[in-house]
């Protein structure tokens, strides 16, 4: 795993100028073991690349590579895992060239180079994101992975086409501005993240997942579209067009054979690996697959908390015990994680407000300390319907729409006014919601009514309430999870993840992301994935094949912080330093009154607003970081 920058302006670049090492030392984190670029001064390309050396970690795989006809320079960022699979297909359609190095890079390239751009993706298993020069033609490609797990920012400021893995690196462009955009921040009230194809940066966006785009050296400074090669809606519709004819036991056998394909490719690397191990469904079956694999005890790492309401490390170390896995764990108290909220708006260089952030940033660190990739069970609940939205929120609907919309409306108001608890009060915010996908989408917001919240801000459509991007499902369950793997999924747990991994210099992989698994997945009717009010059942008989079924089964606790506790003690003050009500007028991006409310409220214990509190208080530390 690496980061990549660049740009294409139209003018020289120097590869002395301090354009060129800023950009570098910006993404120093993703590749602390090589730095590399390479400009065509004609016409204003640069590549920057910093390397985190995983495959062929010998100067062979130093980037930005060259092909060997010479017609294309890469930066790339990712791993590759069918590369050997692609290297024999080049071979035997006599396209190999004479290999300089085994580096994915290499065999991404010298595809690329053969069969162009949209062949090459199609054929691709992995996670990437990359920027190719076509020398011949002088145009730029642009590339992001089906599912999302490697960044890639892109957009034109004052002329000039920047790109790069995360913010910081096109920041230091001088043609750079700063400029918020309030639209954007409007959604990300909403989610707590912001959604690709936005950024938190006017003019700045996110290239989607299972897209590229090409933009040439000599255009008229608009921006292309980006053009999808991949899409989870066409999968979501070839699957149910063509669903699993097996019985359920034949369909546990076909899911387990394709993750430990999955599993086997991604463990391809000349370094130290290991896996993330929580003790919960999907982690316990990544490791148990990995150690099946392996003749030695892989490296499994945990971080467990004092508090028990918060901690799962003990089921975790048990696991583990069963498998036979090395097994590392770390007690993280309080001001462990305290401590991490400092540096929260540098490694999410754009504001993001998933708490559990902080305790994934320290699993990340422990896992640094002994090996360099680690394996994540992250992808199980989006495809395998394990949230339990999924089971409650269709209930819940149905029960709704037994009662006249104009008596929910006068009911919801009625609630507001009352000192109800919590859920009660979440459940007078959605109740007048008009259709099913209205409902799930309030159930899932965290502002209900971010543009009253943001001025100026008025929130961008998403795929959640643009009908345009719904894919034709054969119940409301199967839509919410083609849903979360569009949205959630890639900006949110990805997000953090990739960022907190990289902080530490860490490369994580993700099996279940596998996208012939995520195809597998959808061709599997819903009754095998959720069942008797448990989601997951097919995968959970995969895992049982491996692991005790009594050391699974449990309430699942979630990767959490007391962030509700933590807010009206130790980070009382540092909260109320950010949400003064002259400093929000002065800065004048939220209404004050708003948050004070909720501020206050959240103090007196009279509500639970920690989730929202945190969206601002992350945008606070971020704007914060940002001024300097």
């Amino acid at each position: 795993m690496c980061g990549i920058a660049g740009v294409l302006s139209g003018r020289a670049i120097s590869s002395e100028s301090a354009l060129v090492n800023d950009m570098i030392d910006a993404l120093s984190h993703r590749g602390p073991d090589e730095a590399g670029y390479w400009s065509d001064k004609n016409n204003g390309v640069l590549l920057v690349h910093r390397r985190l050396s995983i495959l062929d970690i010998t100067a062979a795989g130093q980037q930005p590579m060259h092909s060997q006809c010479g017609r294309y320079v890469i930066a790339y960022n990712g791993e590759i895992y069918n590369h050997l699979a692609l290297r024999e297909a080049l071979q035997k359609k006599g396209a190999a060239p004479k290999w300089k190095s085994h580096s994915d890079t290499e065999t991404l390239l010298e595809c690329l180079a053969s069969w162009g751009v949209r062949k090459t993706l199609e054929s691709l298993v992995g996670m990437f994101a990359f920027a190719l020069w076509d020398r011949q033609t002088n145009t730029l490609t642009l590339a992001r992975d089906r599912m999302g797990e490697k960044p890639l920012y892109w957009g034109r400021q004052s002329g000039t086409l920047l790109f790069g893995s995360e913010l910081k690196a096109l920041k230091v462009h001088p043609d750079f501005v700063d400029e918020v955009d309030r639209n954007a921040l409007s959604v990300y009230l909403r989610h707590n993240y912001i959604p690709a194809p936005h950024s938190i940066y006017k003019g700045i966006q996110k290239l989607p997942p299972g897209c590229f785009v090409q933009i040439s050296a000599s255009d008229n400074g608009l921006l292309p579209e980006p053009v999808p090669y991949w899409s989870v809606n066409k999968s979501v519709a070839s699957g149910l067009a063509t669903p699993f004819a097996g019985s359920a036991e034949e369909a546990v056998i076909e899911l387990e054979r394709a993750i430990t394909q999955s599993v086997q490719g991604q463990m391809l690397s000349d370094v130290p690996l290991g896996a993330f191990l929580s003790g919960g469904v999907d982690s316990s079956l990544i490791a148990a697959l990995m150690q099946s694999q392996s003749s030695k005890p892989i490296k499994t790492f945990a971080v467990g908390f004092d508090d028990h309401r918060y901690n799962e490390a003990e089921h975790a170390s048990a696991v583990a015990r069963h498998l036979g896995t090395e097994h590392t764990e770390f007690y993280v108290s309080a001001k462990d994680a305290l401590d991490v909220i400092p540096k929260l708006p540098d490694i999410y260089c754009e504001p993001f407000a998933d708490s559990s952030q902080i305790p994934t940033y320290l699993v990340t660190k422990l896992a640094r300390e002994h090996v360099t990739v680690a394996l994540s069970g992250d992808g199980g609940d989006e495809l395998f319907g394990g949230y339990t939205p999924y089971q409650f929120v269709p209930r819940y609907w149905a029960a709704l729409t037994k009662v006249p919309l104009s008596l929910r409306y006068g009911v919801a108001g009625m609630m507001e006014r009352l000192p109800l608890p919590d859920k009660y009060l979440k459940l007078a915010g959605v109740m007048s919601a008009k259709d099913r996908e209205g409902f799930y989408r309030a159930v899932i917001s965290h502002w209900l009514s971010p543009d009253s919240v943001v001025l100026g801000g008025t929130e961008y459509p998403t795929v959640l309430n643009s009908s345009r991007h719904w894919p034709k499902t054969d119940g409301y369950e199967h839509w919410m999870m083609a849903m979360e793997s569009q949205m959630y999924m890639p900006e949110d747990i990805l997000v953090k993840v990739d960022r907190a991994a990289m902080a530490n210099s860490l490369e994580t992989r993700v099996p279940l992301l596998d996208h012939r698994v995520v195809e597998l997945a959808w061709r599997l009717p819903l009754s095998m994935k959720v069942r008797e009010g448990q989601g997951k059942w097919v995968l959970r008989q995969v895992l049982y094949r491996h692991v005790p079924q009594s050391l699974i089964e449990r309430p699942k606790k979630g990767f959490s912080v007391p962030m509700a506790h933590w807010l009206r003690g130790p980070l009382r003050d540092w909260a109320e330093s950010l949400l003064d009500e002259r400093r929000l007028r002065n800065e004048g991006y939220f209404q004050p009154k708003i948050v004070r409310k909720a501020f206050e409220e959240h103090q007196s214990g009279r509500r639970d607003h920690s989730n929202r509190l945190w969206s601002i208080l992350m945008f606070q530390a971020w704007l914060e970081h940002q001024n300097g």
